[in-house]
């Protein structure tokens, strides 16, 4: 069965998370990614969290699917090599600074001009025009400049990050988006390619909600709040009789009943002040009280089952031990088992979205460093003794 990108050629110019990740996703399902990396480095996230023999199990996940090509970026000859690659190459993906592309003679107009049916995703921390394009974005900056970080953590506390880099993978998603509407467009008009400009700051932005509606109509600055979410209740974690915490969302007007119902409190249940969320925000100390006594006479496992069974949305907080165990995320595919070069197993995360007639595969593992060098040059007519030359000037 094909795969819904087969047939699609990108190029991956990106290091580290945003535009990788974007390869990736595009790569699980069926597009041709050649990698281009600095000989003797590689992508520094061969490099990041763990190693394994010196490189990355996040390297792992992260570039499968890919193929690996060393090019040195900063020679001319290099350079060449791209305008050939990007001859038939549907996507580009490169998130450098701004204006890096352009210094190499690599910019839209000069690789649109060679292939008007490009498609270039450009990841940067703050987009490609504005004041602040010549800065140097990493995805820390861009959550704060967005409006996450101002909101995590407790009320009064120095704001906290996610333990992951959001605001790269939210750039990498709406990435993909601008990609696959792109190629939609291409098929539509005549096969015109474009830009597809992601800033980090914006990805992040786009998250928040309600953020600014609030801000302009009522002049309001949301603050953290710890684990509630403000202006919807009841939602929070309580803590349980062995010191878990039970993740409780009874927010829908029935779903709020059945909760009240549940923990004994059908004075709260019947409260006509309390029968919308509205209302139910204005009393929210009362009703987290209320909930906090409950869950606080019972372990976590029994407030789980107890309200799983009056059909109300509950949960634990996962850690990686709880994922890797969890017989849901078994039967949906999510946890993958793989080898790594060396043949020690690895389990790397599975493939979304899930797609019933084309799902998405892991068809090659991750890529040694510049593996496929000599395959991808040959392909372009560059033959063994210059490349052998190229090898020993540090070019690829």
């Amino acid at each position: 069965m094909s795969l819904p990108l087969e047939g699609i050629k990108v190029i991956e110019m990106g290091q580290l998370i945003a535009g990788p990740f974007a390869a990736r996703i595009l790569a699980d399902f069926g597009a041709h990614v050649i990698k281009i990396e600095p000989p003797g480095s590689g992508d520094p996230l061969r490099k990041w969290r763990l190693l394994h023999n010196g490189t990355s199990v996040w390297w792992a996940a992260q570039s499968r699917n890919k193929q690996s090509v060393t090019l040195d970026l900063r020679q001319d000859e290099a350079h060449e090599v791209v305008r050939q690659l990007i001859k038939d190459a549907d996507i580009l993906v490169e998130n450098f600074r701004p204006g890096t592309l352009e210094k190499w003679g690599l910019g839209w107009d000069a690789l649109s001009a060679i292939n008007p049916r490009l498609i270039m995703l450009r990841v940067s921390g703050y987009g490609q025009t504005g004041p602040y394009r010549d800065l140097p974005g990493f995805g820390v900056v861009g959550e704060a400049m967005g409006g996450l970080r101002h909101l995590s953590g407790e009320p009064d506390r120095t704001p906290v990050r996610v333990g992951v880099s959001i605001g790269d993978s939210l750039s990498a998603l709406h990435g993909v988006i601008g990609v696959l509407l792109a190629l939609r467009h291409r098929e539509q008009n005549g096969g015109a390619g474009q830009q597809v400009d992601v800033a980090l700051y914006e990805s992040v932005f786009n998250m928040m909600e309600s953020l600014i509606p609030e801000h302009s109509v009522f002049g309001t600055v949301r603050a953290p709040a710890g684990s509630s979410l403000p202006g919807i209740a009841p939602s929070n974690a309580y803590r349980c009789q062995d010191g878990k915490y039970a993740l409780v969302a009874g927010n829908g007007d029935s779903i709020y009943r059945r909760l009240m119902e549940r923990i004994g409190r059908p004075d709260l249940a019947n409260d006509p002040e309390l029968a919308h969320n509205d209302g139910r925000v204005r009393h929210v100390a009362r009703i987290d009280a209320a909930i906090s006594t409950w869950t606080a006479e019972w372990p976590l496992d029994e407030v789980l089952t107890a309200l799983q069974a009056a059909d109300i949305p509950v949960g634990r907080i996962y850690d990686a031990a709880d994922i890797a165990g969890d017989a849901h995320y078994q039967a949906r595919d999510m946890l993958l088992a793989s080898t790594l070069d060396d043949g020690t197993p690895v389990t790397l995360p599975g493939i979304i979205p899930k797609l019933t007639l084309t799902p998405g595969q892991i068809q090659s593992r991750a890529p040694t460093l510049g593996q496929h060098t000599d395959t991808v040059l040959d392909g372009l007519g560059i033959d063994a003794p210059t490349r052998e030359a190229w090898r020993r000037r540090g070019l690829i």
